[in-house]
């Protein structure tokens, strides 16, 4: 009987207890759970956040290697080729070529441009951030340029072609820099290799600039070893020698 009542009296406070525990405990478990699943959420939307970001950065990469390194300097090399060019109907294809390579990269920047102000921290305390925003003014500014093309002949056709020419050269030159800028920050934030897309640029690049420099002197270099007919070559006079104008408007009106 005394077996019994110590029994009782053991398992009534025991279930006291536990009753009152029982919600702690029980909150204690699903807080632990909450937390899991709170932690887990997180760090799966840390790795989207990260690779959203990743892939926004090659994207906007990519825009600007597009327009900057391939289409502008493409664009230039193909209004250079035109003072070769013999024929009115070439001439005018060699033009529109240019003004649409040039309006394609125009675009492609301004994607460009979009996408990092929207996407990207800028703060503007590096070379890459503020060249960046120099060259999308400047590359607006050299479209309306363009647009705005005195008819030849017309008295500020010659400063028009200066300050587009010069405009147009400086812009293609920082676009290149900026290229390599970009490539050298992308390396920093993400400590990814950069030696074999610095190698394909700069690859590119190169046998741009060869063809530009050397496009106008082919037909030069052709005539070196050509003499007409069994005479020996006599050297020209002035009087032989007529004006580059009149030279091109014949051979453009022969054509």
């Amino acid at each position: 009987m005394q077996a019994m009542q110590r029994l009782v009296s053991f398992t009534i406070p025991t279930s006291i207890v536990i009753v009152i525990l029982l919600p702690f405990i029980s909150s204690s478990q699903e807080h632990e759970k909450t937390y899991k699943s709170h932690t887990s959420s997180n760090k799966h939307s840390i790795h989207t956040y990260n690779h959203k970001l990743h892939f926004e950065i090659i994207l906007h990469g990519l825009l600007l290697w597009a327009s900057m390194g391939f289409l502008m300097p493409i664009g230039i090399l193909i209004i250079r080729m035109s003072n070769t060019a013999q024929c009115r109907r070439r001439l005018k294809i060699m033009f529109y070529i240019h003004a649409s390579l040039q309006l394609l990269s125009l675009l492609l920047a301004t994607a460009g441009a979009i996408m990092s102000l929207k996407h990207f921290e800028n703060s503007f305390n590096n070379v890459h951030q503020r060249m960046g925003l120099t060259l999308y003014g400047a590359i607006w500014l050299q479209a309306v340029i363009g647009f705005l093309r005195p008819h030849r002949g017309s008295r500020g056709r010659s400063v028009w072609f200066f300050v587009h020419w010069l405009m147009g050269t400086a812009v293609s030159i920082l676009g290149i820099i900026n290229v390599y800028t970009g490539l050298h920050s992308y390396h920093k934030k993400t400590s990814r290799s950069i030696k074999f897309w610095t190698m394909i640029f700069t690859g590119e690049i190169s046998f741009i600039a060869f063809l530009y420099l050397f496009q106008d002197k082919w037909d030069y270099i052709l005539k070196q070893g050509v003499v007409l007919g069994n005479e020996p070559v006599q050297p020209t006079t002035d009087k032989e020698i007529s004006p580059p104008d009149k030279q091109k408007d014949s051979s453009i009106e022969s054509c």
